[in-house]
């Protein structure tokens, strides 16, 4: 009998003890957890310097490319500006915006309506919002990437770093880097053609090069522009190395090894499939070596060059698998 008081004794003492070592335990892990929440960070941007006391969980996003580096971190944003194609968003983020406010468009943004969300933090772009930017810095914190051209990971590990999400921006990169060094192997040889990229529009018609979405990519990639384009990307050029706007007798210039085009039409836009029509059929386009030779491929503008951001830049990375390897 006495033996199994002592049993009984010693066994609720250990009980009590590991009790007490777990409530310690969860005590330090929800400690930590608090304190990493509520740690003050800094951001660099491109309007200057922006400290957040925690981070943040109301966002408003102010370019298309923002809006798929928060989807990509996993966090929805409660205001956006609308896709520059779609209904309000593109067709490859539509499913993951549902609920999202509208907040106006890249170029012309409603401070009123982003006010009025109550947002913690606003991610803009000093090319598209600079003139209203201490109106939104009123409002709440407000973080400017500098530019819309060049490379686009510099803009999403900046978005990574606002939302306090640097380490897992990275893997995220390293996860695209990855993809394009597997897509990089399988082509092998195929990366030694030259590219050439076009874009038709409602009033104009544009020849791509390297500082484009596709362009940074096709680079990452090691492919080249067609080697008699740069010839046409001089310095008086007003989009830089983006692209270049072109008449009908600059066709032969858009001649490549392979050649990808999109059409930037938005719904109801006939004028712009007029435009695809009209130049696809031109005897100049049909007379280029790479149409004869089947290499001239039709993709999507909203992913190869609007969106501009992460998730698109895998898409880009599929199609060329499904176009280019048998």
């Amino acid at each position: 009998m006495k033996r199994n008081l002592s049993f009984i004794l010693v066994s609720i003492f250990t009980l009590i003890l590991l009790a007490a070592c777990g409530s310690d335990k969860n005590e330090k892990s929800n400690a930590t957890e608090k304190n990493e929440a509520n740690t003050s960070y800094t951001v660099k941007h491109a309007m200057g310097e922006t400290t957040l006391d925690e981070a943040p969980k109301r966002i408003v996003v102010l370019t298309n490319e923002a809006t798929e580096a928060l989807l990509a971190l996993g966090v929805k944003p409660v205001g956006a500006v609308q896709s520059w194609l779609g209904s309000p968003w593109y067709d490859h983020i539509s499913k993951d915006m549902e609920g999202v406010e509208v907040v106006g468009v890249e170029h012309e943004v409603n401070v009123e309506k982003i006010a009025a969300l109550k947002p913690d933090l606003i991610i803009g772009n000093k090319i598209r919002q600079e003139a209203v930017y201490d109106k939104l810095n009123a409002i709440a914190p407000t973080i400017f990437s500098e530019t819309l051209r060049g490379d686009w990971k510099e803009n999403f590990a900046l978005y990574a770093e606002a939302l306090n999400q640097k380490e897992q921006g990275e893997k995220i990169l390293a996860d695209f880097d990855n993809n394009v060094e597997t897509l990089k192997g399988q082509l092998g040889e195929k990366t030694n053609q030259e590219i050439s990229v076009v874009r038709f529009m409602a009033d104009k018609v544009r020849i791509y090069y390297t500082d484009s979405f596709s362009g940074v990519i096709f680079d990452q990639l090691g492919f080249k522009h067609a080697e008699h384009q740069a010839e046409l990307f001089t310095e008086d050029n007003q989009l830089g190395n983006l692209a270049i706007d072109v008449g009908k007798e600059v066709i032969p210039k858009m001649d490549g090894d392979i050649l990808f085009y999109f059409t930037y039409a938005v719904p109801g836009d006939k004028i712009a499939v007029d435009t695809a029509k009209e130049w696809t059929n031109d005897p100049l386009w049909n007379n280029l070596s790479v149409v004869k030779n089947g290499k001239s491929y039709e993709v999507d503008d909203a992913t190869w060059n609007t969106s501009g951001g992460v998730l698109s830049a895998n898409i880009v990375l599929e199609d060329l698998e499904k176009i280019l390897l048998p």
